[in-house]
Formats: structure tokens, C-alpha cells, sequence
């Protein structure tokens, strides 16, 4: 039976912490040289544009012994009025799965319930399930655990932080959000998170929020298609830069996240994203340890 993962509820807690164990595994060398997948053909269907999702997809799907097919909607014929459903049958006859990076939600939905081959969020406006895996994983590593751990969201309340706010709900860690009024996490997202473990807090001060926090995570301000309203967003969003200032309020192992591309001197400063707290490049490397582990489970 075909597996999908559009959201992070898809996964269990335990199936959640068995992807980090085994990424963490793969990272250090595990299974090095061998093709899990090998013979597989993935399909990546980018309709955004993208560095790290495409980069470590390609290059994790070939260590696991597979291929890609890169397709951007004008290559293809759903960018000529083909509808999703038909290219979802289509492609599943000639692929073992699909990668899909969109906007609305409701596409990825559509292709996900006409394929009959396990389709993986790429990033849709409403989650971006990879990187939060690629989040936990991170988080794990530089603290050794996640109960007890206290993560502070700083900023929109966007895809990414309501894949955390369900990483949140299924793990149990702490999440506390500081986000301007009326740009919180989608509600929905948040009700069903807080039926999970998790404890997640809104706040609107982001001092207060980074208080004592083990972990700072950070996102944009302005996505990809929002462009018209950046000039509105970016003076709602004054005063919830992550810099030296609010560095101070977290306790002073305290870690520095945020998932690339970076506005620098918007959401962060330079003095904190190239600072010795930062690990946002680890973080982005996990993409691909994160990812592999998660094409094993859905085709191996």
C-alpha cells in the first residue's frame, strides 16, 4: 500500500525519531556504498523554484542508487492545461514517486490522492515537512535530546513554522512563537498540533519569547509569492529581527536556526547567521541525510 508524506502528522512519533536515528546513521557513513533504490526512478516536479530542496533530492536519490527526473510545469503538459489528476495517473505508470514543490496546498492534495505512487511536500504554501524533519534532526543533534528542549519561533508564521508547530505536537518539545497579530500559524494546523504532546505557546513579544530558549529558529519574512506584500511585511515585522539583542535573552549554548535563503540584516544579522551559535548550515545539510531516510521508508 502507497505511502504519501504531505504534512508531518503523516508519520508517528516513533516513525518521526526512526528517520532521525537513521539519517543520523546515514550522516556518519552507515550503508555507504550501497543502492537501496537502485533501479527506481523518482520524479521531481518543481513548480517554485528551489537550491536546497533540488540539490539534495538529486543528490540523495543517487546515493541510494536511484534516478531523478527534474520537470518544471512548462516542460510538461500540466503547464499546458493538463489537469493534475491525469498527469498524477500518467506518471505513475512510468515512476516509483513523486517529489512536488508548489504553492497551494490543494495541488499537492489533488496529485497525492489520483497517484498510485507515494508522493512526497516538497514545500506547498502550507507545510514543508522535509525541512521540519531535517529540523529534528538538526535540534537532536546539538542537544542530544528532545524532551526538555525549548524551541523559539521568531517571526511569519508560515509553511515552516507549521511543519514545527506539528513537530512540536508529535515529539513533545516546547515551542514558543512570537509572531506579529494576524500572522500566527494556520489555526487549524495549531488545533491539531495541541491534540498531540507537544506545548505550544503564541506570544507577540520576542524577547519574551526567546527567553531561556535552547534553540532561536527563524524564517523570512516575505515568501515566494508574497512579493507584493513585502514593504507591508517587513514594518509588521519590525522589532522581530534575530540579532545580538535578543541573543542574550536565551540561555548561552543557545543555537541559531533558520532554513536558507536568509535575508540578511531583515529576519537576522550577519553577526548572528555567521556567529558561533549558528548552525544553519548544518542544518541545511541534513536536507539530504533527512530526505534519504525517508525515501528508504516510503520505496525501499
Amino acid at each position: 500500500m502507497k505511502r504519501d508524506f504531505l504534512r508531518l502528522w503523516d508519520l508517528s512519533e516513533e516513525e518521526i525519531l526512526s528517520l532521525v536515528k537513521r539519517a543520523i546513521e546515514l550522516k556518519g557513513g552507515a550503508d555507504k556504498g550501497k543502492c537501496p533504490l537502485i533501479g527506481k526512478s523518482i520524479g521531481l516536479i518543481f513548480e517554485k523554484p528551489s537550491t536546497r530542496t533540488r540539490v539534495s533530492f538529486e543528490v540523495g536519490i543517487y546515493q541510494l542508487g536511484a534516478q531523478s527526473i527534474y520537470m518544471r510545469p512548462e516542460e510538461i503538459q500540466l503547464g499546458r492545461g493538463e489537469t493534475i489528476e491525469d498527469t498524477a495517473r500518467v506518471l505513475s505508470r512510468y515512476l516509483d514517486a513523486v517529489m512536488i514543490r508548489t504553492s497551494g496546498h490543494d495541488r499537492l492534495v489533488r496529485f497525492a490522492e489520483a497517484a498510485s505512487i507515494p508522493v512526497i511536500n516538497g514545500l506547498s504554501d502550507l507545510h514543508h515537512p522535509c525541512q521540519a524533519l531535517a529540523d529534528v534532526m538538526t535540534i537532536f543533534e546539538k542537544k542530544g535530546d528532545l524532551q526538555g528542549v525549548k524551541v523559539a519561533y521568531i517571526g511569519d508564521g508560515n509553511n515552516v513554522a507549521n511543519s514545527l508547530v506539528e513537530a512540536s505536537g508529535r515529539l513533545g518539545f516546547t515551542l514558543t512563537m512570537a509572531t506579529p497579530e494576524g500572522y500566527e500559524p494556520d489555526a487549524e494546523v495549531l488545533e491539531t498540533a495541541r491534540s498531540g504532546k507537544g506545548d505550544i505557546i503564541l506570544l507577540r513579544n520576542p524577547k519574551e519569547a526567546a527567553g531561556m530558549a535552547d534553540v532561536i529558529y527563524t524564517d523570512v519574512w516575505v515568501s515566494m509569492g508574497e512579493e507584493a506584500q513585502a514593504e507591508k511585511k517587513k514594518k509588521r515585522f519590525e522589532g522581530y529581527q534575530i540579532n545580538s539583542s535578543l541573543l542574550s535573552c536565551a540561555k548561552p549554548d543557545v543555537v541559531v536556526m533558520h532554513c536558507l535563503p536568509a535575508h540578511r540584516g531583515q529576519e537576522i544579522t550577519d553577526e548572528v547567521m555567521d556567529g558561533p551559535n549558528s548552525v544553519v548550515y548544518d542544518q541545511a545539510e541534513n536536507r539530504l541525510h533527512a530526505q534519504k531516510a525517508l525515501l528508504e521508508m516510503l520505496l525501499a
